[in-house]
């Protein structure tokens, strides 16, 4: 009653990114299907899900165990495991997926490089093929990849029984707010009719309130655009370029607005803290 992705990418900065996105007709399915580690791998657990797979899964992995021993050492101890879907991507990006004889039509799933797509009782194989495909042919930071896959498998039908709730998690070591945990995104859309676009949604809000460091742009403030600033947030036009009381009520706007993963004490201001502010102002 689920279909997933579970991926990594190698290539993140500094450091690589585990990543799962999911989609139901099933009351808050982020709560389920999702287990991660950074530096260890990444697990989906569906079906008629048990959902000791997660932790164990993820133990397993921290012992070393590859994506296939992790598999199949989760499914021989399980005598439901016929009625299980399982997804895998260890820690060094090798997949592996599973799906009990039990799981109702269609069900299954397909590997490719660093990625396995897996779904059951959905509209057909094309669901997770959809997936893949998308995956592979999306550029950008795992978790927009990931979403495209979750989106593309969507388009063809999803799950059979409709839609309810979708999730999307990635983690990377210190990746998180302010470096001190590993979770850079971890979203839910528990309940709603287009779980998937909601997910998109507030994912672009993810994107503007928690950039990757690499995706920065930051402009000089030089003296006409501090004269526009000063416009914008509602001070008196004059002054020199970037000076004290600028720098003060700039800080102020990114705080109020929860940009500071934006912010920088140099002489400049964020492209997309400028975009934003000159949306708001335009708005009003």
């Amino acid at each position: 009653m689920t279909f997933s992705i579970v991926a990594w990418d190698p290539t993140a900065k500094p450091t690589p990114e585990w990543g799962v996105a999911v989609a139901s007709k099933f009351l808050a399915v982020g709560n389920v299907v999702p287990w991660l580690r950074a530096d260890v791998g990444a697990v989906a657990t569906q079906a008629l899900a048990n959902l000791s797979y997660g932790p164990e899964g993820l133990q397993l992995l921290t012992e070393g165990l590859d994506a296939d021993a992790v598999v199949e050492r989760l499914t021989a101890a399980d005598d439901g495991r016929e009625d299980r879907q399982l997804g895998v991507v260890d820690g060094k990006g090798k997949p592996a997926t599973f799906t009990g004889s039990r799981c109702f039509d269609w069900a299954g799933g397909m590997t490719g490089e660093g990625y396995c797509c897996q779904g059951n009782i959905l509209v057909g194989p094309e669901v997770v093929e959809a997936m893949a495909t998308a995956f592979e042919a999306t550029n950008g930071e795992l978790g927009a990849r990931l979403l495209a896959a979750l989106t593309a498998g969507d388009r063809e039908g999803g799950d059979r029984r409709g839609r309810q709730s979708a999730s999307l998690r990635v983690v990377r070591e210190g990746g998180g707010y302010g470096g001190g945990v590993d979770t850079v995104v971890d979203l839910r859309v528990d309940d709603h009719p287009a779980p998937i676009p909601e997910l998109e949604r507030i994912y672009r809000l993810q994107a503007l309130y928690f950039p990757h460091p690499d995706s920065l742009e930051f402009v000089d403030i030089d003296e006409p655009l501090g004269n526009e600033l000063r416009g914008l947030l509602g001070m008196a036009k004059s002054g020199t370029g970037y000076d004290p009381e600028l720098r003060d009520a700039l800080f102020r706007f990114v705080g109020t607005e929860n940009l500071e993963e934006r912010w920088t004490e140099d002489a400049k201001i964020e492209r997309a803290v400028l975009d934003f502010l000159r949306r708001s102002s335009s708005s009003t």
